[in-house]
């Protein structure tokens, strides 16, 4: 097994949950506007976790024409993220302490299907900007997470990465970079196949140490 030179993370069911946030933000929008008929849910918000935006967006309006489908999930969006820079996501159990020992070691990269604003949220709330060299999401670029991972890749000279998430897009994605996926078990999504799986966070030190990466060194 080849060592790793870099981690590449999805963020959404990976590293935070923010259902209850987005929940409350697309309540409030309904309320704003009487041409919303139908009270989202949690499966409805989990549905739309790891979507690009405009799929996203059909899967909360779907049946309303399709310029205000997208103005209305824009105004959700962006009223999660502010709650989210305020309040922070839910991060998952062991994230911060694993996400701070990676990264002594390890180039670690966030790929998402989010609009601009929400990494930025995740990063800031949770004190974690000097632990990730670069980030990606569909929003800013316009392109697949496939291809976003490859754009990271490219731009920071990645030789060696992997792909950690917890759908099968998130499968896809590191497929078509190709480059070995995690999977998140404990996140949203249901994958056969992998190349590692995760019950926590934090068995990721032990996979990248028996693919040989050593610890505690200088980076």
């Amino acid at each position: 097994m080849e060592k790793f030179d870099s981690i590449i993370f999805d963020l959404d069911g990976t590293l935070w949950n923010t259902i209850d946030s987005a929940v409350q933000c697309l309540k409030t929008v309904k309320n704003r506007h009487s041409d919303i008929l139908h009270e989202l849910s949690e499966e409805d918000v989990q549905k739309a976790m790891g979507l690009p935006f405009e799929e996203g967006t059909k899967v909360y309006y779907g049946y309303l024409e399709s310029e205000k489908a997208k103005k209305y999930a824009k105004e959700a969006f962006m009223l999660n993220v502010e709650n989210l820079k305020k309040h922070g996501g839910t991060l998952y159990p062991e994230v911060y302490d694993t996400i701070k020992q990676l990264s002594r070691n390890f180039r670690l990269y966030i790929v998402s299907n989010c609009l601009e604003g929400y990494i930025e949220a995740f990063l800031r709330n949770h004190h974690l900007e000097d632990c990730f060299l670069d980030y990606e999401n569909n929003g800013r670029t316009g392109l697949s997470k496939g291809e976003n991972i490859k754009l990271v890749m490219q731009r920071n000279n990645l030789k060696n990465s992997v792909y950690v998430g917890d759908t099968i897009g998130d499968k896809r994605a590191a497929d078509f970079a190709g480059i070995p996926f995690v999977y998140a078990v404990y996140g949203f999504g249901d994958v056969a196949e992998y190349d590692y799986k995760l019950d926590n966070i934090s068995d990721l030190l032990m996979i990248l140490q028996e693919n040989g990466n050593e610890f505690f060194a200088e980076r």
